[in-house]
């Protein structure tokens, strides 16, 4: 728990349960919790610095995000989706990000944030990256979804990338998963250039239907995996 230890900093003056589920919201997303694993309320709370009762209402609130979840005389564990789950976050994801898209209104349309994603997801390849990579995939999406400007759209979208973050720790393979999605990133941020919002609407539906059809695929091979 050494380099959790490093976070204590984060907590600031005033150690809330939301400050602490930030940094394991964010320890999980980056793997540093697997799936299924089980989080220990001594060492953790001891890298961190905080209450017992402080941790444990952090694991509520992460719970109720469906990252952990809670097993009767065992502790708390991070969360293993089961395909339903995953499949259930495609659909959620095309309803979100197809409507943010078919409601942009008139071009242009500030793109800044999807060309730095695109660039960083590109760069990342360049040198091999491939967790790079996969960051700057996600990147892309979650600024796609802040075109809406939007603060609830936002929060939603972070608990959706955060609970598919989730499946990508399990499948481990981030060159398979998301380098074929690099150049169609870039597909569609100079369609969105252009303007042509229906066009991309098209191209981002084709998108995320080939992208949870493949991570399904890969997916339930592994958690049938003894």
């Amino acid at each position: 728990m050494g380099e959790l230890a490093d976070d204590r900093a984060l907590l600031g003056r005033t150690s809330t349960a939301e400050r602490v589920a930030d940094i394991l919201r964010t320890r999980i997303a980056d793997g540093y919790f697997r799936p299924g694993e089980r989080l220990s309320e001594e060492a953790i709370g001891g890298a961190l610095g905080v209450s017992r009762n402080t941790l444990r209402e952090a694991f509520r609130l992460l719970t109720h995000e469906r990252l952990l979840v809670h097993e009767l005389n065992r502790g708390v564990f991070v969360r293993v989706l089961a395909v339903e789950d995953v499949e259930d976050i495609y659909r959620t994801r095309r309803l979100v990000e197809c409507a943010v898209v078919r409601g942009l209104g008139e071009p242009p349309y500030l793109l800044g944030g999807l060309e730095a994603a695109v660039g960083a997801g590109e760069q990342a390849s360049e040198d091999g990256i491939w967790t790079g990579v996969a960051t700057a995939n996600i990147h892309f999406h979650r600024e796609l979804v802040a075109l809406a400007g939007s603060s609830r759209t936002d929060e939603l979208m972070r608990g959706v990338v955060a609970e598919l973050r989730l499946a990508f720790h399990v499948v481990g393979d981030p060159r398979r998963l998301h380098q074929p999605y690099l150049v169609r990133n870039r597909v569609l941020l100079e369609s969105l250039r252009s303007g042509d919002r229906d066009g991309s609407e098209r191209l981002l539906a084709a998108y995320l239907d080939d992208s949870r059809e493949q991570l399904v695929e890969v997916y339930a091979r592994r958690v049938a995996q003894p």
